[in-house]
């Protein structure tokens, strides 16, 4: 059963929630995609501390944390110190948005929650005025790519197979989510 969308919800990541987060990073299923736990849970204090602009966000769901959720502003990532690796940045308009998300539950897995949360985000995002939003999933986690294709993201076509282990996917207003 698909959840509600008046079901979901997010909350700006404080310090009561690192114990999670890093119980969540530490997992199987997170950990094959996020990288080192120690250094993803450095990223997020970062930004919970004001030392990064990216936002991040727990998702929950009837009131209990699945997943987490970050926007992250294309512009700020335009520098030297990240086209170096990610070339690709440079052809996005600086005013785009990026997106990243994972579900922390491994029960939340496969039940149509992390497409319905980004779907849901999105509309968030483009009620704050953001026109341009981008997921770049590593195209070997299937799971991912298809959420994210029934949230309404489809991939950018002049930048498919230039980007290394990321598919550029872009939010398309005119698709109707298949969630």
């Amino acid at each position: 059963m698909r959840p509600d969308p008046a079901s979901i919800a997010f909350v700006p990541v404080q310090r009561e929630h690192y114990a999670l987060l890093r119980a969540w990073l530490a997992a199987p299923h997170l950990r094959e995609w996020w990288g080192d736990p120690d250094e993803e849970f450095g990223f997020i204090r970062d930004m919970v501390e004001g030392r990064d602009t990216t936002r991040p966000f727990l998702i929950e769901l009837d009131g209990l944390p699945v997943g987490y959720i970050q926007y992250w502003y294309v512009g700020h990532h335009q520098n030297a110190q990240w086209v170096k690796d990610h070339p690709w940045l440079m052809e996005l308009p600086p005013e785009s948005i990026g997106v990243d998300l994972s579900l922390g539950d491994p029960d939340a897995l496969s039940k149509g929650i992390g497409s319905a949360a980004l779907a849901a985000f999105v509309r968030m995002l483009r009620a704050q005025g953001h026109e341009t939003i981008i997921i770049d999933p590593d195209p070997k986690n299937v799971r991912a790519v298809r959420a994210y294709t029934k949230a309404g993201f489809r991939p950018v076509p002049h930048l498919r197979g230039r980007t290394g282990d990321a598919l550029i996917m872009q939010h398309d207003s005119n698709v109707n989510e298949t969630i």
